[in-house]
């Protein structure tokens, strides 16, 4: 007699593919945030599927009585408390890897737009004088020319270098917790903080939500930068003081910065960077390719893993 598969709660939706085998192997329940469904999908709920929006927190776990694993499609862990997770015994897995190709070739095409202004037409063409004019006005910077310094060189770190030193010859610097020289594939310097900030022409933050990093770059940290750098964040909203970003754009002790990420999400109508010519804002996108989506979404296999009694590649790391 075949035993009954396990049932596995998905909140935010799934790539068609994954999804698909997931329910080969388990009964699956779709459901999202706000559904009058959800408290009792919940309360079935041996796996649960989440993304970026889910909050697992010690009342929501409190809701899953079953829950043995919660599989976040995605890097980031900070929408799930994962102590409290173990506390019940519930495994927590995640797709470290998934997206590291898709975000680092985003961040390249920020600091394109930032650096060399496009100033697109597309509805009705430049009148001559206008077009001669923007020519003659408009420069751009070279990266080949420009120093990248990296906050942070975890996965899609070592990618952005890899693509800023091996393809367009850009001096790459950085700061990271370890020791990840021997990780490297591209010639790059580690710096402390502070002379890295000093620095750098560009500042990408690649760095996670662990305790202590709220506000990790604001006012003190922009104030080191030069006044032609720019600035990109597609890490966590919460690393970066916006105000403070703000107060340096508009001072022009910053040349320009680009965000995907935000704090809260999405931001809300009084958001300080709006309104702003040097600074880019997009709604949390750089992950946001068919193949990456489909990666994330193969979180499922660890889910599985796990309610099969087997250990999971890409378990919660054990600083969480």
């Amino acid at each position: 007699m075949n035993p009954t598969p396990p049932v596995v709660v998905v909140t935010e939706g799934s790539d068609k593919v994954p999804l698909n085998w997931l329910a080969t192997q388990a009964t699956v329940i779709e459901t999202a945030l706000g559904d009058p469904t959800l408290d009792a999908a919940l309360a079935q709920a041996q796996g649960l599927l989440v993304r970026t929006y889910t909050r697992v927190t010690p009342d929501f776990l409190a809701k899953c009585p079953k829950l043995r694993v919660v599989g976040r499609g995605g890097v980031g862990l900070e929408n799930i408390d994962v102590k409290a997770c173990r506390a019940r015994g519930i495994e927590v897995v995640y797709t470290p890897d998934a997206n590291t190709l898709a975000v680092g070739d985003f961040v390249i095409g920020y600091m394109l737009q930032l650096l060399r202004p496009w100033c697109f037409f597309r509805d009705q063409a430049y009148e001559p004088k206008e077009f001669k004019g923007i020519r003659e006005a408009v420069r751009g910077r070279q990266l080949n020319e420009l120093t990248l310094a990296i906050l942070g060189m975890g996965r899609v770190g070592r990618r952005l270098g890899h693509i800023a030193a091996n393809g367009f010859g850009m001096r790459v610097i950085y700061n990271d917790l370890l020791d990840v020289a021997a990780q490297l594939d591209f010639p790059a310097t580690s710096l402390d903080k502070e002379t890295l900030y000093r620095q750098a022409d560009v500042l990408s933050l690649h760095v996670d939500m662990r305790p202590g990093n709220e506000n990790l770059v604001g006012a003190a940290q922009l104030a080191l930068m030069k006044p032609a750098s720019i600035l990109i964040n597609t890490s966590r909203g919460e690393v970066l003081d916006v105000y403070a970003l703000a107060d340096a754009l508009r001072q022009k002790r910053l040349a320009g910065a680009a965000l995907d990420v935000y704090w809260p999400e999405p931001p809300k109508a009084d958001f300080p960077l709006l309104g702003l010519d040097n600074v880019l804002l997009t709604p949390h996108l750089a992950a946001r390719t068919y193949t990456a989506i489909e990666n994330m979404s193969w979180v499922v296999r660890d889910v599985v893993e796990v309610l099969a009694g087997r250990p999971p590649r890409y378990p919660a790391p054990a600083w969480r």
